[in-house]
């Protein structure tokens, strides 16, 4: 058996998601877990537990199929997540996510937005927004305020600027690992600018 199919196999069968297979130098196999999403149910989250249980059922199946490997690493996928498929699209939609494209936006941009969006821009972050033709991220380009900086009331806030695309045209999406330690939300509109 392929090791996509060892890995999902054992992974869906204690009801878990697989997220992401990842062989990386020396040997190490990284394997990314997560519950599976159901609309509207409550969040669970992957714990030490859930890790441990899937590792200790893959080294029985790799020892069974003579997977080689040297190391292996079961987690949680963390909070920049990778998203793939259009069920992770939907699940993180209105987060604020980091996007790659395969090839530059281009020249064949629309004028409004080719003044906006430097031509060869590859890497976005926004707002994921379900769009007419697909999926589309919002953002602002303005410099994020420093602790203890004040803003004016009267500054007008840069427009919001937004890219369509496919999921075909991505290289890689994952979610913004934007970390909060006050315990606040961040604004939806502060969010934004190129990486």
């Amino acid at each position: 058996m392929a090791l996509q199919e060892i890995v999902e196999q054992t992974v869906t069968g204690f009801g878990y998601e697989l997220v992401e297979i990842e062989r990386s130098a020396g040997g190490l196999l990284r394997i990314t877990i997560d519950f599976p999403w159901t609309p509207g149910a409550e969040q669970q989250f992957i714990n030490v537990e859930d890790c441990e249980k899937v590792t200790r059922q893959l080294h029985f199946a790799f020892e069974v199929d003579a997977v080689e490997y040297r190391r292996l690493e079961v987690s949680s996928p963390g909070i920049d997540r990778p998203l793939k498929r259009e069920q992770d699209f939907e699940r993180f939609a209105g987060e604020v996510v980091d996007i790659t494209l395969k090839a530059p936006i281009g020249k064949d941009v629309g004028a409004a937005a080719a003044n906006a969006v430097h031509a060869n821009r590859k890497k976005f972050r926004g707002t994921l927004e379900r769009a007419p033709a697909g999926w589309q991220i919002v953002w602002r380009d303005e410099p994020a305020v420093k602790p203890g900086q004040k803003v004016s009331r009267k500054r007008v806030p840069a427009p919001l600027q937004a890219l369509g695309f496919t999921l075909d045209e991505l290289r890689e999406a994952r979610l913004a690992p934007i970390v909060d330690f006050k315990g606040r939300k961040a604004r939806a509109t502060a969010a934004g600018g190129e990486i």
